[in-house]
């Protein structure tokens, strides 16, 4: 079967342009060029629609890299976003400041957040779902406890990088630092605390979560002066939410547990 010159021209052409998007990593264009050859003919589509469907398509692929790369680095410990909370169920959190909150304006400004309260009442799913929120939004966004943030800085200081991770925790646009006050921090744990949030300050916003309430930490600590210090950037632009609600966690086991005993008896009758 004879091939006209037209014919293998096309062809030609079609494989040098496949050539040249894979040459300028446009791999996900170069891998629908066919696709979108074949649909353009079928559409009658312009020259000028095709290529824009077939840069879509490559948009869209960088993105969704983009933003797994994001929730890669957040480590948020969980998939929560602010529509799994039931604020019906926790009536001790102000649901008017956390939905102002979720808009992320917060982040403009480089404000803070503080969740206070006793454990269970739903301080951490906050905190990841405002992360979470920040995620999607196109922001980096870094998740530690408290007592890992201490170990890791202490690390660095032993092993003579702690410039290099003053950086690390001053580049997230927001910093979740969890559960301050659960455990004990190391000696230079509060210090190296201050450190991080001095780094931040009136930079990058931090979220923190602690049951410790704001008038003891100076005894929480040990160290009255880095606990005056730390307070005094954090609460300088900052939204603190007290939390005196019943347990929003144990709530959650006592459901769970009450389906499953539902279940059980709908089975031995």
């Amino acid at each position: 079967m004879s091939t006209s010159p037209t014919h293998m021209s096309e062809a030609r052409r079609f494989q040098q342009l496949r050539g040249h998007l894979s040459y300028l990593k446009l791999n996900d264009a170069a891998e629908a060029l066919n696709r979108v050859c074949d649909q353009a003919r079928a559409e009658g589509m312009s020259l000028t629609a095709a290529l824009e469907r077939l840069l879509e398509i490559e948009v869209d692929a960088v993105e969704a890299r983009k933003r797994a790369a994001r929730e890669r680095f957040a480590c948020l410990p969980e998939p929560w976003t602010l529509n799994d909370f039931d604020f019906a169920a926790q009536p001790g959190v102000d649901e008017k400041l956390i939905r102002d909150l979720a808009t992320l304006r917060f982040l403009d400004d480089a404000s803070n957040v503080l969740f206070v309260g006793p454990p269970g009442v739903g301080k951490t799913m906050l905190s990841v779902a405002l992360g979470r929120a920040a995620v999607d939004a196109g922001h980096r966004v870094y998740f530690t406890t408290a007592a890992e943030l201490a170990a890791k800085c202490h690390r660095a200081a032993l092993e003579g990088r702690w410039k290099t991770c003053m950086r690390f925790f001053a580049g997230p646009k927001l910093l979740i630092i969890d559960e301050l006050g659960y455990l004990p921090l190391p000696e230079d744990g509060a210090s190296a605390l201050f450190q991080v949030i001095n780094q931040r300050y009136l930079k990058s916003s931090t979220i923190l979560t602690t049951n410790v309430g704001i008038a003891d930490w100076a005894g929480a600590f040990g160290d009255a002066t880095v606990a005056a210090a730390m307070l005094d950037r954090l609460l300088h632009r900052a939204a603190v939410a007290g939390i005196d609600g019943p347990s929003y966690r144990l709530r959650g086991h006592q459901h769970q547990a009450e389906s499953l005993r539902k279940g059980v008896n709908a089975r031995v009758s």
